[in-house]
């Protein structure tokens, strides 16, 4: 057991069961090759609210909060982003590390639904994390299971995804694994939206980053700072 971090005993074959299901969530049909680059390492100082995030989005990170990982995305239709890690220090954040990354091959959305192939807008708690590779490190409770593969029908650019994966906890039971199916919102609304590796091209609704990027952020993200993702297309995080 790591520092902060919880292991759970799962059923292989109750798991994956129901994983199936939420793969498509997670880029099951992008296609493409290549690698993700750290986009900046040293620590610099920002002003009292995350660059980059107007008002309305600002007021929906929790008080406590004292990490934040921003999601920018280049534009409402574009799979391309860049993913900040930022950590407040009194009332100022600190920008930690930054990652080039991806989102949804169609873009962003205000109002995510099943299979629109575009990542939701909004800000969102980080709390459970898991994959096919043993624990890391992680301060997020690590579920390790096999079930967590990717299909080997897909493209082979794709069987590493979820080698390591981070909730992202929209339509989902907070304190489960990953892959638990259960959405408290319906299937319409869609879900197993996840943090996870980068295969070089756009999602259908997750949030991809290179495999350097995930073990520093499952290493980093401690649930005692309350730690949330905030993601968007620029437009829509500065509005």
């Amino acid at each position: 057991m790591h520092s902060g971090g919880v292991r759970r005993a799962v059923t292989a074959t109750a798991v994956l069961a129901s994983f199936l299901t939420a793969l498509s969530a997670c880029g099951g049909g992008a296609e493409g090759n290549g690698a993700t680059h750290t986009a900046g390492r040293a620590a610099t100082a920002a002003p009292t609210g995350v660059p980059g995030v107007g008002d309305r989005l600002q007021r929906r990170i929790p008080s406590g909060s004292r990490q934040v990982v921003a999601v920018y995305g280049d534009g409402k239709d574009s799979a391309d982003s860049t993913v900040v890690l930022y950590t407040k220090h009194g009332s100022t954040w600190k920008r930690e590390r930054g990652w080039a990354g991806h989102n949804g091959k169609k873009g962003w959305t205000t109002d995510h639904h099943e299979d629109d192939d575009r990542s939701p807008v909004g800000v969102f708690t980080l709390s459970d994390a898991g994959g096919v590779l043993p624990d890391p490190g992680s301060g997020l409770p690590y579920t390790r299971s096999a079930a967590f593969a990717a299909p080997r029908w897909w493209a082979k650019s794709h069987w590493h995804d979820f080698d390591y994966v981070i909730a992202i906890d929209y339509n989902r039971v907070k304190g489960t694994p990953p892959n638990d199916q259960t959405r408290p919102e319906g299937e319409k609304k869609g879900g197993g939206i996840w943090l996870h590796m980068d295969h070089g091209s756009g999602t259908s609704a997750c949030v991809s980053v290179s495999e350097q990027a995930m073990r520093y952020l499952l290493r980093t993200l401690d649930p005692r700072q309350r730690p949330v993702v905030v993601m968007g297309d620029r437009a829509e995080l500065a509005a």
